[in-house]
């Protein structure tokens, strides 16, 4: 197979959770054991770094991968799904994998994928560990997809597990309880291997170290440990001061402009915190490079993105209520005349609860990411109108956002929200465009 014809076999063979939901989810890591006993076992042959949350494990898991490769460390990568390249799930030294390695690997998985008949994902984190394993990285940062306890990547046993916050996603799968989703998370603590907790609750914090206290593991709050004393928002920069107790201030600039990344931060530096206690190598300086070049270093896209002006445009990849919280806050604070929003989700999200977070003085844009899990357009449009969201709709985002571009002033802001699978399919700009 060529490499169309490898991504083919990938995509319509193997049943994918972002195509169709909770049934391409494996409740077991049955398979995922089976795949890397077929390659010889490549999660034991790497150090590795574990991240779950509900919100900002992808720009931690960036973080993260970002100050390790500043620091000299050769640096793996797995965070899913992808936005635009299939190979952005995988890469090494913010190097995405090449085409004929994905070809290679498919090729040699391929009897055993017809053998057991495993989901999308499965494969993927098989191939990644592998490919890591062979090109011998110091260490991988592998962000989980799912959960944590029956997620695919939870066949590690790693230096450091990270999670982030909890909070209502994926309910149908993780339970109805956010005791229940911490549970699921806490999962990928294990035995006697330090983990760092970014944010908790009165409700999820005893879950965690409870399941600590049973693995042993040494439990450290983010939170606790260093505070974010003042932050500023500005050209596409975000300037944080943080300071630790009986400690001088430090500031840093950060790539990723979110606001919501103050958070994701702390549990960055604490986690970097914990490894150089470790006896982990990692100064002041790769710190801080990391951070000011997370987006050139690893690519992270789709987080308060920016990708034209006049009207300003931004894409962000926020798809449940917490992360629609964090993104109304960076709005209050982004100077416009007239908000467009664009707009498309999936079925398996609270949409009542997260359309009714959003403003209703915005001129509405109703879409659909092309894949069959996500909410048909009339459907969409008909609980944005129940929540008081007027609008009008169309097929793609594309066609959204040139409708949107059409009638927007040169101040107004225009902001694609809902799914990371909506914004995947923008069309962006050439680089010398935006």
């Amino acid at each position: 197979m060529d490499y169309q014809q490898t991504l083919h076999y990938l995509f319509s063979k193997l049943p994918m959770f972002s195509r169709i939901g909770a049934a391409a989810y494996k409740k077991d890591l049955s398979n995922t054991i089976a795949l890397c006993d077929a390659l010889g076992h490549p999660q034991q042959r790497i150090r590795t770094i574990h991240v779950a949350g509900t919100n900002g494990k992808g720009s931690v898991s960036h973080m993260l991968a970002s100050i390790l490769q500043a620091a000299g460390y050769k640096t793996g990568l797995y965070t899913s799904p992808h936005l635009y390249d299939f190979r952005e799930r995988i890469k090494i030294d913010g190097n995405m994998i090449s085409q004929q390695q994905i070809i290679d690997l498919v090729e040699r998985l391929q009897p055993i994928i017809e053998k057991i008949e495993p989901s999308f994902f499965e494969v993927t984190v098989a191939m990644a560990f592998e490919q890591f394993a062979k090109e011998k990285v110091d260490v991988a940062v592998i962000e989980t997809g799912l959960g944590g306890r029956l997620d695919s990547t939870n066949v590690i046993y790693p230096v450091l597990s990270v999670i982030t916050n909890i909070d209502w996603d994926h309910m149908q799968l993780l339970g109805d309880t956010l005791e229940k989703i911490a549970a699921e998370k806490a999962g990928i603590i294990k035995p006697s291997v330090p983990v760092i907790i970014g944010e908790a609750t009165d409700l999820t914090l005893p879950v965690f170290i409870e399941k600590a206290r049973i693995e042993k593991a040494p439990l450290r709050m983010a939170s606790k440990k260093i505070t974010l004393l003042d932050y500023e928002w500005i050209n596409d920069t975000l300037l944080v001061n943080v300071a630790r107790e009986k400690q001088a201030p430090v500031s840093y600039t950060l790539d990723l402009p979110g606001i919501y990344q103050t958070k994701n931060v702390l549990t960055v530096l604490e986690s970097i915190a914990q490894l150089q206690e470790m006896g982990w190598p990692i100064d002041e300086q790769a710190i801080a490079a990391g951070l000011r070049s997370t987006r050139r270093l690893t690519g992270l896209g789709g987080r308060w993105q920016k990708i034209g002006e006049h009207p300003t445009v931004i894409i962000d990849v926020a798809h449940n209520e917490a992360g629609v919280r964090q993104v109304l806050q960076q709005l209050r604070q982004t100077p416009h005349r007239q908000l467009h929003l664009i707009v498309g989700v999936v079925k398996d999200k609270s949409i009542e609860s997260m359309l009714s977070l959003l403003p209703k003085d915005a001129i509405y844009y109703f879409t659909k990411a092309q894949l069959p899990r996500a909410l048909p357009v009339d459907e969409l449009q008909r609980l944005a109108t129940n929540a008081g969201l007027a609008g009008h709709s169309y097929p793609s985002v594309n066609e959204a956002l040139v409708a949107a571009k059409t009638v927007a002033d040169p101040q107004d802001l225009i902001l694609i929200i809902g799914s990371i699978f909506l914004a995947a399919e923008v069309n962006l700009p050439a680089a010398n465009d935006q």
